[in-house]
């Protein structure tokens, strides 16, 4: 009975509540007077729909993939670093890695072959003004027709034979841009000509020319211009070397403090595992003592599991790090340096360099090979405008030469057709005169013509080899010649006008370079000094949470002990003082690497890490070449 009315009750309260409903809709449609309209007031944009429909609780068509997994294997693999024996460790301090990383590391390697590929340039540029020396020697046998009388052929041709040695020397004066030519030429005649009074004949020649320019390439030109470069490049390139160097140096010593932090941090989670294992003995004795319950055992276990994971990453880290060391100071991929295992010596907590920012600008825009650079490159463009200022004077050349010559041979066998004629024909006439003053005693005698006898040559033309050197030194046959020789350009040599332009323009923008690069390294070394004092802060007050974690670890363990804790906060303590230990390691790594940074953006990595990389380090002539030439 009292359940039927129960339900009748519930069946009138469903009915009433109905009726409710019903009367408020009417009255929601009842018309009411309206009141007066207002102005519409500006409304937000509506906010966009999910037209797509792929808001997290609307997500659709994502697919299963491997539902209900569980890893049921629980063997442990293989956790020994690959290709590196642990136990095969070999010491390393900081100074050690940097030798190893000069000596092998191949951005050193190939900045170094720049170096002595410059000094190369060099010693070419400067073998402009080397004497070349120069010679030709030929035999020569020549047959020629004759198709006159005059040809002199005694059969219809002529045959001659040289034998020719000629010998030259060319070379420049660097001060004045002077060249110089001289030149010895001889040869052998050998003729079977009938006009030839000496045959065999010798011939030699020795002469000298000087051409001095006046205006263009008189104070520089392009060669002096090319050996100033070079000697510039070669500059470059030391400066080159110098800031591969630092940067190397920088490099080796953020990886040397990253494998130091790795290996701690492996301690450190090494230590945590055996913490927890500790702590995971401690309670399994307090659960048979009744003091905890089975559960706290378990959190315990996944602690240690947690921290074992962690060892795993942080060997991971630890391999990685060496191996980009190694790839900093490994001379090849088969070097024996891989398969070890490098134990860094050096302690981490290096002394904090106390400088000021005027300071560390003024060493950085003294020291960085960056400046030196913009320097050098602002020396060859003055170079090059005055190549072009000379190049836009007029070429005007004074040249003088002096030749010696000489000539010797033995006299010809032959008869000369022209001087055998005129013989005959006044022997004939001599032959008539002396008829006639025969044939009447008393005229005047006729006086008869004298044969005239061919010309005779001196002396010192007949004579061998010998004798022409002889006719030469005692200068019998000089010639003199001096002129001027001149090239104008007729419309105002604009080429020469637009590249010193070009030049001119070229320096502006060296220099805004340079003004660019200055506030570069401003920024770098403000930058750096501002991680250093960061980092010593962070040091700082990592140094005191560790300090702190440790105190309160040990007080919940007691606390624990006492029933006053839950095994909850225990596990919270151990892993934030892991956490805080680890922390105060990267800190003081951090720290370092800021030094190191500190030391690059200021120029002074090798001076502060006692590195020499001087004439010790290089080719003996590029300090030679980087002195001042005193020609």
């Amino acid at each position: 009975m009292n359940r039927f009315a129960l339900i009748r009750s519930t069946y009138l309260f469903a009915i009433f509540t109905v009726v409710l409903l019903a009367s408020g809709s009417l009255l929601a449609q009842t018309p009411q007077i309206t009141p007066t309209p207002t102005p519409p007031t500006p409304e937000a944009s509506p906010r966009p729909e999910d037209t797509q429909n792929v808001a997290p609780d609307k997500l659709r068509g994502v697919p299963e993939v491997a539902p209900g997994y569980r890893s049921d294997d629980r063997k442990m693999p293989d956790l020994g670093r690959v290709g590196v024996d642990m136990t095969e460790q070999k010491p390393m301090t900081l100074r050690d890695t940097l030798q190893l990383a000069l000596e092998n590391n191949k951005d050193i390697e190939v900045t170094r072959k720049n170096v002595r590929i410059a000094e190369f340039d060099f010693k070419a540029a400067r073998g402009f003004y080397e004497p070349r020396f120069g010679g030709t020697s030929y035999y020569e046998r020549a047959k020629t027709p004759s198709t006159s009388f005059f040809g002199g052929g005694p059969n219809g041709s002529t045959t001659q034979s040289n034998f020719v040695n000629n010998l030259q020397l060319d070379g420049y004066f660097r001060p004045q841009g002077t060249s110089y030519h001289a030149s010895f030429n001889n040869s052998n005649i050998n003729t079977d000509n009938l006009f030839t009074t000496l045959n065999p004949l010798y011939v030699a020649n020795l002469s000298f020319s000087v051409i001095q320019p006046l205006f263009r390439g008189r104070s520089f030109d392009t060669p002096r211009r090319n050996i100033e470069v070079a000697k510039k490049n070669l500059s470059l390139s030391d400066t080159q070397f110098r800031q591969r160097t630092i940067e190397v140096i920088a490099a080796v010593q953020r990886a040397y403090w990253d494998l130091t932090f790795a290996l701690r941090n492996l301690q450190i989670q090494r230590d945590a595992v055996r913490d927890a294992k500790d702590q995971l003995e401690h309670n399994k004795r307090l659960v048979n003592e009744g003091q905890l319950a089975p559960i706290d055992v378990v959190a315990v276990e996944t602690q240690v599991a947690n921290f074992e994971l962690s060892v795993y990453d942080a060997l991971d880290n630890v391999n990685r790090a060496e191996n980009v060391l190694k790839g900093l100071i490994a001379p090849n991929r088969k070097d024996a340096i891989w398969s070890v295992a490098f134990v860094p010596v050096d302690p981490v907590d290096n002394e904090v360099p106390v400088t000021s920012l005027e300071d560390a600008l003024s060493a950085a825009l003294q020291n960085r090979p960056e400046v030196q650079q913009s320097d050098i490159a602002k020396d060859i463009n003055k170079l090059d405008v005055k190549l072009f200022r000379d190049l836009v004077k007029p070429q005007v050349d004074l040249t003088a030469s002096y030749s010696l010559n000489g000539t010797a041979g033995s006299l010809s066998g032959s008869t000369n057709p022209f001087s055998a004629s005129s013989a005959d024909s006044v022997r004939a006439i001599s032959e008539l005169i002396t008829r006639v003053n025969g044939l009447n005693p008393n005229l005047p005698p006729i006086d008869p013509l004298i044969p005239a006898t061919p010309g005779t040559l001196p002396g010192n033309l007949i004579g061998g080899y010998s004798d022409v050197f002889g006719n030469i030194f005692a200068n019998r046959y000089p010639t003199l010649r001096v002129g001027l020789q001149f090239n104008l350009p007729l419309f105002g040599n604009q080429t020469a006008k637009a590249q010193l332009g070009h030049s001119l323009v070229e320096g502006e923008r060296i220099q805004t370079q340079r003004e660019q690069l200055e506030q570069t390294i401003q920024i770098d070394v403000r930058n750096a000094l501002q991680t250093l004092r960061t980092s010593e802060a962070r040091l700082r007050s990592a140094a005191i949470a560790r300090e702190n974690s440790e105190r309160q670890y040990d007080s919940e363990k007691r606390k624990l002990d006492e029933g006053q804790s839950t095994i909850f906060l225990v596990l919270e303590r151990q892993t934030a003082l892991a956490n805080a230990r680890g922390t105060e390691l990267r800190a003081q790594t951090e720290l370092n690497k800021a030094i190191a940074d500190l030391q690059r953006a200021t120029g002074n990595s090798m001076q502060a890490n006692s590195i020499n990389i001087g004439t010790d380090r290089r080719p003996e002539s590029i300090t030679r070449v980087l002195a001042p030439d005193k020609k």
